[in-house]
């Protein structure tokens, strides 16, 4: 007996199991994780290294070719990419398909501490971190900027407030500042006074070097009290720094405001981000792979509520792009095509059955009923001929119903009682023509030979 047949039999036992299949689904809609792409076991190894003041050539024959020699000889690299730009060099080393990370990031990292010693002196210890496929992108980007506060005043605000509120949110991987203008003394040099002053670059900064320090000095201890010493060794002004002594001779004292101007600007004017034509810094949201963006991301917006109404005045904050609204639109898309499917076919089994209580069965067992029927499914040549009583007994719904379930012994006696019964309806049916005739004649005053032939046929 098919699944089918004991569902059309037993109308409850389908109830059940799609009452099963439906809280499963409910289930698995609350825990089951929703993105906007596929997760992918792959993951991007990227070594950054910075040689300040080195131009891209010499980055790239000093920095990023012994690098790139030794990260090849690891195992699970796919393909790697390179770029040499003035004082920095980045190495991207893609790993093949479902190839363990941690394995990876351990391989290269050891392979780059062994060229460690043959990169120059004055380049940075190169930074490894490892980023998923999906990382490119960001699930959200927000947007800050202002009229009145100046970009690194921007910046700092984001770094001190913004980015620790929403690094704490609950599936939240990272909240990483771009385009940001970070707080920085800036020296900018002027080579005419410093030719006048025979004064070189590498002596402002070892003036530097050698000036702005921090220090420590200890403690000192008595009978009874013992003080912590702090010696203020670093510059912390604006003013403090244009007073550096450069150069000391005869008596003659050159400082730093006489061969360079400093103020107080940014670290890196490397980048400019806007957003609608006005400069603007990002901030972008990454969700961890096992978290529900949906989820998380509605929790940033909650966040950014509460943030929006603290900022300081001038400072503006908006939502420059959010993922989760592709993802939501999917999934309304998906709800109302189901919902108009059911509601069609509803209407359809209603218009030619013209029952609703016939409408609700195929409804609730639509999981489970079969496209085709038991008699589709039977080749051609396994069918009743017109002649045959299995023919004649699949003309009537109930009849062919019987005879589809009744068991293989038993379909011989079925076969004969409905022949018999086919046999004694059109007996029935003659002997009520005889009998119109009959009347019709007595009405008339004759008899004709059909009814005579009743006649006889009823005795």
């Amino acid at each position: 007996m098919r699944l089918t047949d004991l569902l059309v039999r037993r109308p409850v036992v389908a109830i059940v199991i799609n009452l099963v299949i439906l809280i499963a689904g409910l289930q698995a809609l609350r825990s089951v994780n929703v993105r906007q792409y596929p997760k992918l076991e792959s993951a991007t190894i990227s070594v950054r290294t910075v040689y300040v003041g080195a131009d891209a050539e010499l980055v790239r024959g000093f920095i990023t070719t012994p690098l790139e020699r030794a990260i090849a000889a690891a195992d699970g690299i796919d393909f790697i990419e390179s770029q040499s730009l003035q004082g920095l060099s980045t190495i991207n080393a893609r790993l093949k398909l479902n190839f363990p990370a941690a394995s990876a990031l351990a391989d290269i990292s050891a392979r780059v501490n062994q060229v460690r010693a043959d990169l120059p002196p004055e380049a940075e210890v190169p930074s490894i971190t490892l980023e998923p496929s999906d990382a490119q992108v960001a699930a959200m980007y927000l947007s800050f900027g202002s009229d009145i506060l100046e970009d690194n005043q921007v910046t700092d605000y984001l770094i001190r407030v913004v980015q620790p509120r929403l690094s704490a949110i609950e599936g939240v991987q990272r909240a990483e500042v771009l385009g940001a203008r970070t707080f920085a003394l800036r020296a900018w040099l002027k080579p005419d006074r410093m030719a006048a002053l025979n004064v070189s670059p590498s002596a402002v900064r070892d003036a530097l070097a050698a000036n702005n320090y921090l220090s420590a000095v200890g403690t000192t201890k008595g009978q009874l009290v013992q003080v912590n010493l702090t010696a203020s060794t670093d510059l912390r002004t604006v003013e403090e720094f244009q007073k550096l002594v450069i150069r000391a001779e005869d008596g003659a004292f050159v400082r730093l405001e006489d061969v360079a101007d400093v103020v107080l600007g940014a670290e890196t004017y490397d980048q400019d981000v806007r957003f609608s034509g006005k400069p603007e810094t990002f901030m972008g949201i990454w969700v961890l792979p096992n978290a529900n963006s949906l989820d998380v991301i509605a929790k940033v917006r909650d966040e950014l509520a509460i943030i929006e109404k603290g900022l300081p005045t001038g400072m503006r904050a908006a939502i420059a792009f959010d993922s989760t609204d592709y993802i939501e639109n999917a999934i309304d898309e998906v709800t109302r095509t189901l919902t108009e499917t059911v509601l069609i076919v509803a209407l359809i089994i209603f218009l030619f059955l013209g029952s609703i209580r016939t409408v609700l069965v195929p409804l609730v067992a639509i999981q489970l009923q079969s496209h085709s029927p038991d008699r589709a499914r039977e080749p051609s040549h396994c069918r009743a001929a017109p002649g045959n009583p299995r023919h004649r007994a699949e003309r009537h719904p109930r009849t062919a119903e019987r005879f589809r379930f009744a068991p293989p012994e038993g379909r011989a006696a079925l076969a004969q009682s409905v022949r018999a019964a086919q046999r004694g309806q059109t007996l029935r049916r003659r002997d009520a023509v005889a009998r119109r005739r009959a009347d019709r004649a007595r009405r008339g005053g004759a008899e004709d030979p059909a009814s005579r032939f009743a006649h006889r046929l009823h005795r």
